[in-house]
């Protein structure tokens, strides 16, 4: 099912437009090349902190600060910094991390493209591709001389690491247990029934099912994850749960084909799982413990290869729907909008005909043995289902339509022209310079001209006019660090790679000559994030 990186929901922001001009124009002598022509900013010259609705505007309400000229209204030692700020929270959405394959025992299987939105809105559109079976939930360059990418932080596991097959590690959360010691009891109960002489020692022949279950479905995620890496598409891991596994794919396979492949490689292996345990059963006789056990994990890896190949999303057979589509159609969004609806269509066959079937006694149980806790349990069952499926495929979706987006997120468009001054250059002085170049931050620079650090907005805000000929720029600068240093040709899911990778406010920005351009703000990527994710897709019903 889509892992988006941890819900992928982008926060709120104002609709204000992210385009940008990108003329250069020479602020001062010695200074360093402009980020854009002030002429041609729609709003006007405005200097760091100003209010404004456009992407590079300070916050709303704020005190617009004016540059200021005027002879000291205070002697020196009463001059104060403004406080420190929080840094603004950025969307962290991956669009790439939503390809996740999943299998399981009571929930069905995914393959959906974690991560994303600048910042997690892990909208990094979160970053993982992920497969789903039965029981599935189902670069950028930034550098100061020549742009580099900085190295992605260590994420969580999220849960005990079990080994590295094929270098991606596995992990198993902490729901499994739980599952686990569900299916010891229901299974540990129907070896009353079968094998009554075992006693006690039935739940540790339910218990090895169980882990042998959970072991074909690891074999069906590095199906998936087997094939990712034959495509060159990077796993991030692969995580064990309570409604099955996931594989999660920081890639999107670039061919229909690829999808279809990488789709149906999961429910073929538990097919093949399926086989192998019914020729091992032939020769064991029946009621025995391993008869008992062989037949159990033929049954359920038939189960797992059935219900993935459903044709719906999260499911493994709505990804391979959304392949075929993609290729008549050519457009993958295309795909994705018809097997989303497909999928919801059976969350909602799920929901009723689960229940129904059940009661029918269909599954061998006469209707009136079908009553009490039994239909509890099976409405329960169902009702869980296709809460997984349905929200699967709004994921699916949403996942989508921001890939879509994402390349019209663009560092050159989005950055505000900056004006280099030295770390003893006054506040009032910096924003006179500002104001006459028409630019929207400062850089702080040392005596050759390289930059040093970035002038937060947030802190000259926090300065009163009258104090501002007092304080410093330098005291209300942060310090450059090499992952804040960003190029001016990243957009897209680059950019968000870069800016997620260094967490802060704003960040320099660099031609490749290691030329300063401008300044990106944070809360600018966020606001044009939003903008972007609220326009319809071409694709999307209206």
């Amino acid at each position: 099912m889509d892992v988006s990186g941890g819900s992928g929901q982008p926060r709120s922001g104002s609709d204000e437009s992210a385009e940008r001009p990108t003329g250069p124009t020479a602020p001062a002598a010695g200074s360093a090349r402009p980020g854009a022509d002030p002429a041609a900013d729609p709003g006007g010259p405005a200097e760091p902190g100003a209010d404004s609705a456009e992407p590079g505007a300070g916050p709303a309400g704020a005190e617009r600060p004016t540059a200021s000229a005027e002879t000291p209204a205070e002697p020196p030692q009463e001059r104060s910094a403004a406080p420190p700020e929080e840094p603004a929270a950025r969307p962290d959405t991956h669009p790439d991390r939503d390809h996740a394959h999943t299998t399981g025992p009571h929930a069905p299987g995914a393959h959906t493209p974690e991560h994303a939105t600048p910042g997690d809105p892990d909208t990094h559109p979160d970053r993982a591709h992920a497969h789903a079976g039965p029981g599935q939930a189902g670069s950028g360059q930034a550098g100061s001389g020549q742009a580099r990418r900085p190295r992605r932080p260590r994420e969580p596991g999220g849960g005990l690491l079990m080994g590295r097959p094929f270098g991606v590690p596995v992990y198993v959360a902490p729901s499994w247990f739980l599952v686990a010691a569900l299916i010891t009891w229901v299974f540990g109960g129907q070896l009353d029934r079968v094998l009554p002489e075992l006693g006690a020692a039935r739940y540790l022949v339910a218990l090895f099912f169980a882990v042998a279950f959970y072991g074909s479905v690891l074999v069906h995620e590095l199906a998936h994850t087997i094939a990712a890496i034959r495509f060159k598409l990077p796993v991030r891991r692969i995580q064990l749960q309570f409604f099955g596994g996931v594989s999660e794919i920081e890639k999107e396979a670039e061919t229909p084909g690829r999808e279809f492949v990488l789709a149906f490689v999961g429910p073929l292996l538990s097919l093949a799982l399926a086989g192998v345990f019914y020729l091992a059963l032939l020769p064991v006789q029946r009621g025995t413990v391993p008869g008992v056990l062989l037949a159990g994990l033929m049954i359920s890896n038939l189960i797992v290869a059935v219900f993935n190949l459903l044709p719906g999303l999260p499911l493994d057979g709505g990804r391979m729907l959304r392949a075929v589509v993609w290729k008549i159609t050519g457009k993958p969004m295309s795909g994705t909008v018809a097997a989303a609806w497909v999928g919801r269509a059976l969350a909602v066959s799920v929901l009723i005909g689960l229940p129904l079937l059940t009661q029918s006694g269909t599954f061998g149980s006469t209707a009136e043995d079908s009553v009490g806790m039994d239909t509890v349990t099976d409405a329960l069952l169902a009702a869980i289902l296709a809460a997984i499926i349905w929200t699967g495929a709004g994921n699916s979706l949403r996942m989508a339509r921001l890939r879509e987006h994402l390349p019209e997120l663009r560092a050159r468009t989005l950055t505000r022209r900056a004006v280099p001054v030295e770390t003893g250059t006054s506040l009032a002085e910096a924003l006179r310079r500002a104001n006459e170049a028409g630019a929207r931050a400062l850089v702080v620079v040392d005596g050759h001209g390289e930059p040093l650090s970035l002038v937060r907005e947030s802190a000259i805000v926090g300065v009163p006019e009258h104090r501002r000929p007092w304080v410093q720029a330098g005291e209300l600068a942060q310090e450059l660090t090499d992952g804040m240093r960003v190029s001016a040709e990243l957009a897209g899911e680059d950019l968000l790679d870069v800016l997620r990778a260094t967490p802060a406010t704003e960040y320099l920005v660099v031609e490749d000559t290691g030329e300063i351009y401008g300044v990106l703000s944070a809360a600018d990527v966020e606001r044009a994030f939003v903008k972007a994710m609220a326009r319809p897709s071409a694709a999307t019903p209206r």
